[in-house]
């Protein structure tokens, strides 16, 4: 099965714009403009038609696009990803005094792999809150040039550096140039504003580099930000390509921010934003409380996220029954600590739906004596009553500046969400799926 929405190209755009969480999002939702999806911002009153096709944005960085059902509401197909990945944020655009050099402060967000981050080209991205004639307006930076790194103290002056631990504070600050200068001016030039009409930002580091096929035959990419920018792309070209043919599902297609930080801000999955969304669209249908406990659990939610392959050369730190690999299809993801949603329940209905559409499911399961990380279904889960399950796709050195997939799975996800979206799903009973 094919996805006609979806491309390797496309993936690769997405990926490559997506140098923020504020550009992921922008990129989002030209996607869906072009689509015809409408922007209804959450400070505005929403008038939603039947069938109609929507989204919004929370903070810039998080965003919730859905359609409309057609008739009386009996479910939803949900689907979330993150538009973060682990990188270093700048403290102050102003950086730090220095006698020699133009520094800038970080501080490390999320749990990166440090050493990937030295003696690599650097820019900036996000955006700069400018002063305006009406108010304060937010806008996006992303010098596309190499503008700084973080270099490497020589080996001559620390004979351990094969096996040191970083001190983020004292080894992973940048430098931009000489003396005197500063980002100020040219994230200024880039926004078209006055230095002094800066009054604050939201930057993070980025690297160059850009998405590209890698393996004897290109089976493979490589990019920054695969987490989770793939599940993102994949998840919305399926919600996208979807026909929206029951006449009373709602079909939803989110991308949260700041999951990897632990999801609690206004624009995470611990947020209100899926809630807030949902509740307006029942609203606006005149659903009452009985009628939206129903419709939730005649639902489901995929949490995307993207999972670990088993390492070629430490095959070790997985689980020998299950192992993971690239080009494998989709990974389904199983936790007994419930740090991901999937049950037998869930990952049944995603294995029936995926064998229909003839994409191939590979299961993820941590070491019994190593427990994990997690990911933002169950934080969801606390705002939305909505049977969810975890998957994603196998990547290799997560959390690196540079990571590595398989460019079958992505086509993989692409396919799998849209059979999904289209596949009609109910719960008669608790423990029971019809679909």
């Amino acid at each position: 099965m094919e996805n006609a929405f979806y491309s390797l190209e496309g993936l690769f755009q997405f990926l490559n714009e997506g140098v923020s969480p504020f550009h992921a999002a922008a990129a989002a939702a030209k996607i869906l403009e072009s689509q015809g999806y409408v922007h209804c911002p959450e400070s505005a009153a929403w008038t939603l038609a039947p069938g109609g096709k929507y989204y919004t944005t929370r903070n810039g960085s998080a965003v919730i696009a859905w359609r409309m059902p057609t008739g009386a509401l009996t479910g939803w197909h949900a689907a979330a990803s993150h538009s973060d990945a682990p990188t270093w944020r700048i403290k102050e655009l102003d950086g730090g005094k220095d006698k020699t050099f133009a520094r800038a402060e970080t501080e490390g967000y999320g749990g990166m792999l440090m050493s990937t981050w030295l003696d690599r080209p650097l820019s900036v991205a996000g955006r700069v809150l400018v002063r305006t004639e009406t108010g304060i307006e937010s806008r996006l930076v992303h010098p596309e040039k190499a503008v700084g790194c973080i270099p490497n103290l020589c080996i001559h002056f620390n004979r351990e550096a094969n096996s040191m631990k970083y001190n983020p504070q004292v080894d992973m600050q940048p430098v931009f140039g000489g003396a005197g200068q500063g980002l100020r001016s040219l994230l200024a030039e880039e926004a078209g504003v006055k230095p002094e009409e800066i009054l604050d930002a939201d930057l993070v580091l980025c690297t160059l580099d850009k998405a590209t096929q890698v393996g004897l035959q290109g089976e493979w990419f490589m990019a920054p930000r695969i987490d989770d920018l793939e599940c993102a792309y994949t998840t919305l070209c399926g919600f996208l390509a979807a026909r929206g043919e029951e006449p009373g599902r709602g079909d939803v297609w989110a991308m949260f921010d700041n999951e990897e930080v632990g999801s609690s801000s206004r624009q995470g999955a611990q947020g209100t934003l899926m809630a807030d969304v949902l509740a307006r669209i029942e609203e606006s249908l005149g659903v009452s409380r009985e009628q939206s406990i129903r419709a939730r659990t005649n639902s489901l939610l995929l949490s995307a996220d993207n999972g670990h392959a088993t390492h070629p050369n430490h095959p070790e730190v997985s689980d020998p029954v299950h192992p993971v690999t690239l080009g494998g299809g989709v990974v389904l993801k199983y936790n007994a600590r419930q740090t991901y949603t999937t049950s037998g329940f869930t990952g049944a209905a995603f294995r029936a739906i995926c064998a229909g559409a003839g994409v191939p499911v590979q299961t993820f399961a941590n070491r019994a004596d190593m427990p994990g990380g997690s990911t933002l279904g169950n934080l969801l889960g606390r705002q939305i009553l909505i049977p969810m399950v975890d998957i994603g796709l196998a990547q290799l050195a997560m959390h690196s500046a540079v990571e590595t997939a398989s460019c079958q799975d992505a086509a993989y996800m692409a396919a799998a969400c849209e059979a999904f979206y289209n596949t009609p799903i109910a719960q008669p009973a608790d423990g029971q799926w019809s679909l």
